[in-house]
């Protein structure tokens, strides 16, 4: 038993070493010129325009286009907004002026720039989009992002967005749910009456899938065979959901491409150098760290050197994608901003903790006792300053977040009267708050305890000498 707690500081120590370096430099096999890519590293990272410069967009429909309505310009801002989905690019800022029928759209570059043609991609943005229902929902996927319909669903397409008339949010009273209303053209009306008739007779009742490109952005299922061209597109979904999946289908049917009246590249807020120089002020503020520590509490602050090593490039890993729980990110200077000020929470918590420790030494209290009191009385205080930044973090994540969000969502009874306000470098900030908060909990105090309570399982660390202005020798 003595062994095996003796052994639990090597294991952690190791295990956060070989994950920060994971988490730094990624895994990756390189045969001539292929990358197969494994683990994603800290060089993934997509940064926001405010540190890495981007572009900037003005698109309008044709000079030429009569009677454009306000539902046009919704439909035309859906596709938009999923078109740079469906290029990776999350991090985007898209806004609608529906009295000079301009939509505005900006973007950072993309992080592997060097193979990224902007050009290219503002050009497939304002491409009128490809809609489709399709049997079934059978899909295989491209890559990381990507996914494209296969076999049956493949096949079988029963409608294109010609065949659709319009598509409008409504609300059935009947089933106390919010619905798309969907209308067809004649010949729409003909091929949808013949395949629900189809699908809704199977057992179990088949799904019609609606791609928006290469996008499947619903698949209901069929309940009833439909022949007068009026369909109710039902799922649960909220006001905003429904409002959203009708504009989608509207892009589909668009009587008009949208033109680029204006392109410009958009240089960093940094400068190009600003990325060097934050890496060598990281790598400069983490040494200082890691000394203040060691000279203020001895053992204890070796050990938290190593858990703010941990707490950084964990930080890092759940922004560039390395964590499949978390989605990659970008990151903003409002998100480093979060990023630091979640490591001085972690920090904050090890001096709480070493403090009180080193309280319950002087008061004469046995090595290992102290230990456990220390952090038993320590994370109380922690928990309570983490809690609320977390409730701060949400907020600003609901409130600056994209309007489909989980956090949106939930505080929608709250924000739905302002509308929405997206603001990507906001919702970064709360993003990586609470990222910062999770990992102070695995590292400041999970890892930093199972460290600091193997170390002094050793003889040697058992003298009070490694533990801040503690004269008395004994445990």
């Amino acid at each position: 038993m003595k062994v095996r707690g003796k052994s639990v500081f090597f294991i952690v120590a190791a295990i956060v070493i070989i994950f920060a370096m994971m988490s730094l430099f990624g895994i990756d096999y390189v045969f001539g010129d292929r990358r197969d890519l494994y683990v994603k590293s800290a060089a993934d990272i997509r940064w926001g325009i405010d540190i890495r410069g981007g572009v900037d967009a003005t698109f309008s429909p044709p000079p030429e286009q009569e009677n454009v309505t306000q539902e046009n310009m919704g439909a035309a801002e859906e596709l938009i907004k999923q078109r740079l989905v469906n290029l990776g690019i999350t991090d985007n800022e898209v806004y609608t002026d529906f009295n000079k029928h301009r939509i505005i759209v900006r973007f950072p570059w993309k992080s592997d720039e060097a193979d990224f043609d902007p050009e290219a991609a503002i050009k497939e943005l304002g491409e009128t989009a490809m809609l489709t229902f399709r049997e079934g929902h059978e899909y295989e996927q491209v890559d990381e992002i990507s996914i494209k319909p296969s076999g049956v669903t493949e096949e079988n397409i029963i409608l294109t967005g010609e065949d659709v008339d319009n598509a409008s949010p409504g609300y059935d009273n009947s089933q106390d749910e919010f619905v798309v209303n969907l209308r067809l053209k004649g010949e729409g009306t003909r091929k949808f009456a013949e395949a629900t008739g189809k699908l809704s007779a199977a057992e179990p009742k088949g799904t019609i899938s609606i791609w928006m490109d290469d996008a499947m952005i619903s698949y209901p299922s069929v309940n009833a065979h439909i022949t007068d061209g009026n369909a109710v597109i039902s799922g649960g979904f909220t006001q905003t959901e429904v409002q959203s999946l009708a504009n989608k289908i509207n892009s589909g049917s668009l009587p008009f491409k949208l033109e680029t009246t204006s392109y410009n590249t958009i240089p960093s807020t940094l400068g190009s150098n600003a990325l060097s120089a934050m890496m060598l002020a990281g790598i400069i503020t983490y040494v200082f760290i890691a000394v203040f520590m060691v000279l203020m509490y001895r053992l204890p602050g070796a050990v938290s050197a190593i858990t703010v090593l941990g707490h950084v490039t964990g930080s890092l890993a759940a922004i560039s994608g390395f964590l499949f729980v978390f989605p990659s990110f970008t990151l903003t200077l409002p998100g480093i901003a979060g990023i630091i000020l979640g490591l001085g929470m972690g920090v904050d918590a090890n001096v709480l903790i070493f403090s009180r420790i080193n309280e319950e030494l002087g008061n004469g209290k046995s090595l290992r006792g102290a230990v456990d009191i220390g952090y038993k009385r320590g994370f109380t205080a922690v928990i309570d300053g983490n809690i609320t930044v977390v409730i701060v973090a949400i907020i600003l994540m609901g409130a600056f977040g994209p309007p489909d969000g989980t956090f949106a969502k939930l505080l929608n009874p709250v924000f739905f009267m302002f509308g929405p306000s997206t603001a990507g470098a906001i919702y970064s900030f709360g993003y990586t708050l609470v990222i910062g908060v999770i990992m102070n909990f695995i590292f400041s105090i999970l890892a930093s305890r199972l460290m600091l309570k193997s170390l002094i399982k050793f003889k040697v660390f058992q003298n009070l000498k490694f533990f801040r202005g503690i004269k008395k020798e004994g445990a």
